[in-house]
């Protein structure tokens, strides 16, 4: 059982991986996108909603499906999808064929982001400990190689399907191989009451608390982004390529603060970790937003990295425990609020820094993330769940991984 177990979570991490360093090749490289295309600035933004507007489509479906299908076996299938198309985007040439790769890119991935955390969530269950950030980790050391092969793609003036043939080639069996060993869960058992009860589904008023607090994170996660080199660059003075340095250093952080979030959650709990990170993540937008040079701002993206990285699997996480009985449902839900977030971000925050200035725009998504301050008790591990103060471990049957399905 434990050799099923470190499998199911080894292989499951891999596909994290995969994932962080396949968006960040498409995200990073959209202006070599935009010019073999010949994607005119008033077009992109279209091209650009379309991809997370697809991909809460496809959260959607993904609820009604994994009533029928093991949350494994779409995440088996959903991940090559997403790789071929991310292939079809670099290797199109026509707007058409652009459109219809990122729209197959665009539900393919809400699947596979819903059906990855549906696996992740479970897989804590199971363990009885948290691990959900270990997973989250794994996606931020894919950005960041996804990150670095982007660049170096755009250093050597390679075509874009030059750039993701190997890593397709290389990624796509891999995950292929490894999803043999995926491990499903049970559903847990629900204690009378609660939030999972009354035959096991979701009531939305009780998950609207996290998917606010999601919605904030990735407007926050957006800010930076997006912003982040022009804001050094146009509002701190920076040169261009000091602009580019505090999204590296964020990402880095971000992986830094979920490789050891796990340990803080299993010594001081949840409530208390996503309590200090948006405290950290506050003080960053602020240090911003008053940073009087390119120094202190930077200084102050490395904090969102290490105060926002533990918001969004922690909110994953406890929408598995409010809902122990529909965790899937629950979580197939949540995951739209990913792509709301990311929607309202950057235009957001653009549309401020227009109108009022960049400094003060770095304030609105302050002030949002510290709303989850207000909804910190929904990361609880709920004692009338289980009959006492910790979380159980998933009745689950651990023993028979994806292999069977």
């Amino acid at each position: 059982m434990t050799d099923v177990l470190r499998r199911g979570r080894a292989s499951l991490a891999f596909s994290f991986f995969t994932q962080g360093a396949t968006f960040a090749l498409l995200v990073t490289r959209i202006p070599a996108i935009q010019d073999r295309y010949g994607v005119s600035d008033a077009l992109l933004p279209v091209f650009l909603a379309a991809v997370p507007i697809l991909a809460g489509v496809g959260s959607v479906t993904t609820e009604q499906l994994v009533k029928r299908i093991r949350p494994s076996r779409l995440l088996r299938w959903a991940q090559p999808v997403v790789m071929l198309a991310l292939l079809g985007v670099g290797s199109g040439g026509h707007l058409a064929e652009l459109a219809v790769a990122l729209g197959v890119f665009g539900l393919a991935v809400g699947a596979l982001d819903a059906s990855m955390n549906m696996l992740g969530v479970s897989l804590q269950r199971t363990y009885g400990r948290s691990i959900m950030l270990s997973f989250h980790a794994a996606y931020s050391l894919g950005g960041i190689l996804g990150a670095s092969l982007a660049w170096a793609g755009a250093h050597w003036h390679l075509a874009l399907w030059v750039s993701y043939l190997p890593v397709v080639a290389v990624l796509l069996p891999a995950t292929l191989v490894g999803s043999r060993w995926y491990v499903d869960g049970e559903p847990a058992p629900v204690a009378d009451g609660a939030a999972g009860g009354a035959g096991g589904g979701v009531v939305f008023r009780v998950l609207l608390p996290l998917c606010l607090v999601m919605t904030f994170a990735y407007i926050g996660d957006s800010t930076v982004s997006n912003w982040s080199a022009k804001y050094l660059k146009d509002v701190l003075g920076s040169s261009e390529q000091l602009a580019t340095v505090p999204y590296n250093v964020y990402m880095v952080t971000t992986l830094v603060g979920r490789a050891i979030g796990d340990f803080g959650v299993r010594r001081f709990g949840a409530v208390t970790v996503v309590r200090l990170g948006v405290l950290v993540a506050a003080v960053g937008f602020a240090v911003v937003a008053v940073a009087p040079g390119a120094w202190v701002g930077m200084a102050g993206f490395t904090l969102l990295g290490l105060g926002l990285c533990v918001l969004v699997p922690q909110t994953f996480a406890a929408a598995g425990r409010l809902f122990p009985g529909a965790s899937d449902a629950a979580i197939a839900r949540l995951n739209i609020f990913n792509y709301v977030g990311f929607l309202i971000g950057s235009p957001l925050v653009g549309a401020l820094g227009d109108a009022w200035s960049y400094r003060g725009a770095m304030l609105v998504p302050m002030v949002l993330v510290l709303v989850t301050l207000v909804y910190a008790r929904s990361f609880a591990t709920r004692p009338d769940r289980y009959g006492g103060g910790h979380e159980r471990p998933r009745t689950a049957d651990v023993g028979r991984g994806s292999n069977g399905l």
